[in-house]
This record gives C-alpha cells, sequence and structure tokens, in this order.
C-alpha cells in the first residue's frame, strides 16, 4: 500500500495540465506552479475564502510543487 500512496493521491491525471494550459507531454514550469500557488493564497487571505474549484486547483498545485520536489 505505501509504495503506492502517490498513484493513490492523484484522482484525475492530466486535470492540472489541462487548467494550466500545457499540452500532453509537456511539464509545467516550477515558477508557473509557485506564482500561481502565491496567488491563490493572497486571494485567499483574510476573511475571504477561495471558491471549490480553486480551492481544488491550490491543492492540485501543492501536490505537483511536492512531486516535483521529490525527483
Amino acid at each position: 500500500m505505501a509504495e503506492k500512496f502517490i498513484q493513490e493521491a492523484i484522482k484525475r491525471p492530466g486535470a492540472l495540465r489541462a487548467k494550466m494550459g500545457a499540452k500532453e507531454g509537456e511539464t509545467i514550469p516550477k515558477g508557473k506552479i509557485r506564482a500561481k500557488i502565491s496567488a491563490l493564497q493572497k486571494e485567499g487571505e483574510g476573511d475571504k475564502k477561495l471558491s471549490a474549484a480553486k480551492r481544488t486547483l491550490l491543492k492540485q498545485l501543492v501536490l505537483a510543487r511536492t512531486l516535483g520536489e521529490m525527483k
């Protein structure tokens, strides 16, 4: 079970790539991921809340950043 935790964590392969506008087979630049994360975090600061779609996107971006650092 522990060997396949990454495969189980990724529910919709390619969803983030489609949202970020990257073509299949291309990698999403780390700078673009970091910039989008910080923009979403700023948008949700204080009393403001992110919509469900933006929260999902933020979670996908954080997972992508984490997996990219593991390599």
